[in-house]
């Protein structure tokens, strides 16, 4: 059998290194799916329940393995259903290639079954680079175009191919004419670092603050050694925007932790005593957690010039990557001699601990939420992957959980989406069979798409080496995070109609379709219940049934937050009274002093 356009494609993407494809068939990608039957051996597809899900997935194996994720869906319908992973990869930096089917071009513009403009709809998610073929000998160069451009460009990158197209004859060498394109699948990343002007110009500025703090982000992730030794030097602590949470580990005393409405007291305290401030390889949105502009001088290293200086009004911009520029920065700096502002953040990190553990023993009805991930924490099997979705189960995430050295871990950032906790950990799984995959998921989250991967897990987990994959769910009949916004953010009580989930078996389900179910209600079974879990012979849905009333206390919050609140309570919340209670009981914790809480 000659070799068709869908044989070339899938070849091309081969010597691209990708081994593996997150996708869903349909009749728009007929040709496509016979070219990956035909190169099983060398290329696999992971069908998922939800071309949303694939993209989602080809953004975590992006994030997890700095790898090109693929991902790809039929026309219409299933090309518009990759759009909210996509954005997930977009808004991350993370470079994903989509690859979609077309109806035959003949019938293009005559309002076809499921025909939709994709070129057009894609435009601004793959903005960078977007193209639909028309003939045989273009699917070479638009497979390294768009390959070569998600790679150097860390984005997202599209490819549209009709299905007629798909089974035409390959033309892997077009004739050597004029218009006829020749290129190349090799690919070599670039070193970039600053002008020796520029590092000597932020040396100088670290140089001459007395309380200098550093807030990482995913752009630190590589550099973790380079950033604990200008710290060391510096003296300083460290912040972590969510998406750098693996880039060091939480048991170091200098590190504070996370930032924002997720994160700690010490990283708010950080960044209102500081008088410098050194940004690495992350983009923090929220201007409110960092210092007040004037109040430090400050200096931010990212590879992407477009994104430096946006955050915060730097003096000194560092174009590079973060562990390149570190490098050369710091033969540059003085070690400080003054530890003094080291010693006090050191302090407040030994307090926090405290008050966290403290919290997640305060009783709640059934089980507090921090307890089930304080509980993990000190059970993380080494080298496991993580995720969180998004909702208060990353609340706990970011606090309570100690990440350590050669685990990777990371959520939806940017883009914030529901619904990524299980495909991330799905595509860790495929890229890392032999680790440990935990997903900490709320049950909206669960209910959105959880569930129906599941069915996923089922159908794959027995190829993996180590099956372990453990998929935590916070059942609390309640969208939380949301609950808690229209609380603090509008004044407004818990709305029922919206925020009420309906009750679901998720234990039970995972034992029906032949994974094993554990739920627990009472907190003294909870260190047992992950133990049973992490030494499972197959995934495990551990199903905890939550207290919604434990509030996510923010590191600080504002008198507008804490009459907002007040206001919600006193229009009839449903939930005053427990609201009340947890909330009480976990702001007493900041106040007193504390000793480590052992059962």
């Amino acid at each position: 059998m000659k070799a068709t356009v869908s044989d070339l494609i899938v070849q091309r993407l081969s010597r691209w290194g990708v081994k593996r494809i997150f996708g869903y068939p349909g009749d728009g990608i007929t040709g496509l799916m016979g070219a990956l039957d035909r190169a099983s051996d060398s290329m696999e597809l992971v069908q998922v329940r939800h071309e949303e899900t694939a993209a989602l997935m080809a953004c975590a194996h992006a994030k997890y393995t700095g790898e090109v994720g693929v991902c790809l869906a039929t026309s219409g319908p299933g090309a518009i259903h990759l759009l909210n992973g996509l954005y997930d990869a977009k808004l991350d930096h993370q470079p994903v290639m989509a690859l979609v089917g077309q109806q035959p071009r003949s019938a293009l513009g005559s309002n076809y079954l499921q025909e939709v403009d994709l070129v057009s709809l894609f435009k601004d998610v793959a903005g960078e680079y977007v193209h639909m073929a028309s003939e045989a000998s273009q699917a070479r160069h638009l497979i390294d175009r768009a390959m070569r451009i998600a790679k150097s460009e860390r984005t997202v990158t599209c490819v549209v191919v009709p299905n007629d197209l798909q089974r035409e004859d390959a033309i892997e060498q077009p004739e050597q004419a004029h218009g006829s394109v020749h290129s190349s699948y090799n690919f070599s990343s670039p070193t970039v670092v600053p002008a020796e002007g520029d590092l000597r110009a932020a040396a100088d500025l670290l140089n001459a603050g007395e309380k200098v703090a550093i807030l990482i982000g995913a752009g630190a992730l590589h550099a973790g050694s380079q950033v604990m030794q200008v710290a060391e030097v510096l003296g300083a602590g460290v912040a972590k925007a969510l998406l750098g949470k693996a880039a060091l580990a939480d048991d170091l005393p200098f590190v504070t932790g996370a930032i924002g409405l997720l994160g700690t007291k010490p990283s708010w305290d950080l960044m209102q005593g500081c008088d410098t401030l050194l940004m690495i390889g992350t983009r923090f949105p929220y201007a409110e957690f960092l210092p007040e502009e004037g109040r430090a001088r400050a200096v931010q290293i990212d590879l992407d010039p477009r994104m430096v200086g946006i955050r915060y009004a730097t003096e000194i911009n560092l174009i590079g990557d973060s562990a390149e520029t570190l490098e050369r920065l710091l033969p540059l700096l003085e070690p400080k001699k003054d530890r003094s502002w080291r010693k006090e953040i050191e302090g407040w990190v030994s307090d926090w601990w405290q008050v966290i553990e403290a919290r997640a023993m305060q009783d709640a009805h059934p089980i507090n939420p921090q307890r089930v991930f304080w509980e993990l924490s000190s059970r993380l099997p080494d080298r496991c992957v993580l995720a969180a979705d998004s909702g208060s189960s990353a609340n706990w995430y970011a606090r309570d959980l100690k990440v350590r050295p050669g685990m990777l871990a990371s959520v939806s950032g940017t883009l914030a989406t529901m619904g990524c906790g299980l495909p991330y950990v799905l595509a860790a799984k495929f890229a890392f069979p032999d680790r440990v995959a935990i997903a900490m998921i709320g049950d909206g989250a669960m209910q959105m798409n959880g569930i129906n991967e599941l069915i996923t897990v089922a159908k794959y987990y027995k190829q993996w080496t180590d099956p372990r994959l453990v998929i935590l769910v916070l059942n609390n009949q309640d969208l939380n995070e949301v609950t808690w916004e229209q609380r603090a953010v509008e004044g407004d009580p818990r709305f029922e109609s919206s925020q009420s989930l309906p009750d679901f078996p998720y234990a039970r389900y995972a034992d029906l379709i032949g994974l094993k179910g554990i739920r627990v209600d009472d907190p003294a079974a909870i260190g047992a219940a992950w133990d049973e879990a992490l030494a499972s012979d197959r995934p495990v849905v551990l199903e905890a049934i939550t207290d919604p009333d434990v509030p996510p206390i923010p590191p600080h919050i504002t008198l507008e937050q804490a009459k907002h609140s007040l206001a919600s309570l006193i229009k009839g919340d449903s939930e005053t009274r427990g609201v009340v209670t947890q909330g009480f009981k976990d702001k007493v914790q900041d106040l007193l002093p504390h000793s480590p809480h052992k059962d």
